[in-house]
């Protein structure tokens, strides 16, 4: 067959340990021999931040601006035992931070749901989506350890040197810690208009939660912001589409989750959508199949898979030992980069194999061939576990 045409690039960022050797092998075996693949490429492997002093790093998000789409492998976000190991010249910030600052954009997560892996809340039989909040909160936080008989307080200074003064405690015969975060009207604007947009793309309804009956003033405001947005710009939007938008405090959230069916889009702050995301991933079966899309407000995506590197199993590999990884979330995050060029640039061909391959990978597992992950978990009566690379190949033949 004739390869199908790209007339704009993805931006690959290539990554780290077991996933940057299944991202070859799934560009080697399942799209190179249809695609005539444009990418331009950045090496985020660690050592090459490392040598560029993580400016790569930087290159790769500004590319993702220039050219709109971007498909991202798992990095390493190094801590001491990585900077020993890796020879740093220190402890570089975690590539998806770097990124999701620059393009200011949120994170959208969704499992992938097959037949046979029963997710472990029952009643949920539609995906739920996670959307998170990527900058702000603990992620840039500033903490200080503090001794014996110290009194904190927060302190902001405006331009003209005006000091507004708020005691935090008092310490007493006890040391103690402080952290002080931070958010931007800004990038709470944009969260929430990449949400509502993603919501009307999807047809979903979607939630927001917070803790404003707690956080008068930070987590108010998010809920203020998220409010005034929706009422001005997507109440009639919305209601054209058949969709709501819902508020209430993260707890009732949770709760409410844990009773649905599924089938909408939860908007979480940075932090708790970190959490909930590997939450919601567990429950539906495993971080090997979850979607992750960073979505920027001007329009930018960057595709991914949710889980990191599967370090163990690098390990392993390097000794020769074969092991069984799951590369779903992988393909994925290479069918979503495909489809949205594909959108993007009206090829209905690079859309359509985006398809196929999606398509072809879920009938594999549906059909009993899988990884170990997936073994464990599947209650098909045939099934087989197949190694990293014959489950490649398994999608191959019937893709």
């Amino acid at each position: 067959m004739e390869k199908i045409k790209m007339t704009t690039p993805l931006v690959e960022m290539d990554g780290d340990e077991m996933t940057r050797v299944i991202w070859q092998w799934i560009k080697d075996i399942l799209i190179l021999p249809y695609v005539d693949l444009k990418t331009e490429y950045y090496d985020l492997g660690l050592e090459y931040r490392n040598a560029t002093k993580d400016q790569v790093t930087i290159d790769s998000a500004n590319a993702t601006k220039k050219y709109g789409v971007a498909v991202k492998c798992a990095t390493i976000t190094p801590n001491a035992a990585r900077v020993t190991e890796y020879n740093l010249d220190e402890m570089w910030k975690s590539p998806n931070g770097t990124i999701r600052a620059i393009l200011d954009g949120t994170v959208f997560r969704t499992p992938i749901i097959v037949k046979g892996i029963t997710p472990y809340i029952p009643t949920w039989t539609k995906p739920i989506t996670i959307a998170r909040h990527a900058y702000g909160d603990v992620y840039k936080n500033t903490e200080l350890q503090v001794p014996a008989n110290t009194t904190a307080y927060l302190v902001s200074v405006d331009e003209n040197g005006n000091e507004t003064r708020e005691l935090i405690h008092k310490f007493g015969d006890s040391a103690g810690i402080v952290q002080g975060v931070h958010n931007v009207d800004a990038s709470i604007r944009s969260f929430a208009r990449s949400c509502f947009n993603f919501a009307l793309d999807m047809k979903q309804d979607l939630w927001f939660a917070s803790k404003d009956t707690i956080s008068k003033k930070y987590d108010h405001r998010f809920k203020d912001i998220w409010a005034e947005i929706y009422e001005t710009e997507y109440k009639e939007k919305f209601e054209a589409a058949g969709i709501e938008y819902f508020y209430t405090l993260i707890d009732d959230a949770v709760a409410r989750v844990i009773r649905s069916e599924g089938g909408y889009i939860w908007a979480c702050k940075n932090y708790d959508g970190d959490v909930m995301s590997d939450m919601v991933a567990t429950a539906y079966g495993s971080l090997a199949m979850m979607t992750s899309v960073l979505v920027s407000p001007d329009g930018n995506y960057e595709y991914e898979a949710a889980h990191g590197t599967v370090q163990r199993h690098y390990y392993k590999h390097l000794k020769g030992e074969e092991t069984s990884t799951n590369s779903v979330a992988t393909i994925f995050a290479w069918t979503g980069a495909l489809r949205k060029r594909g959108e993007l640039d009206g090829n209905a061909d690079l859309m359509a194999f985006a398809d196929r391959l999606e398509a072809a990978t879920i009938k594999t597992i549906e059909d009993g061939v899988m990884t170990g992950d997936l073994y464990l978990l599947s209650k098909l009566e045939n099934k087989k576990k197949v190694n990293t690379e014959d489950f490649l190949k398994a999608i191959a033949e019937r893709l």
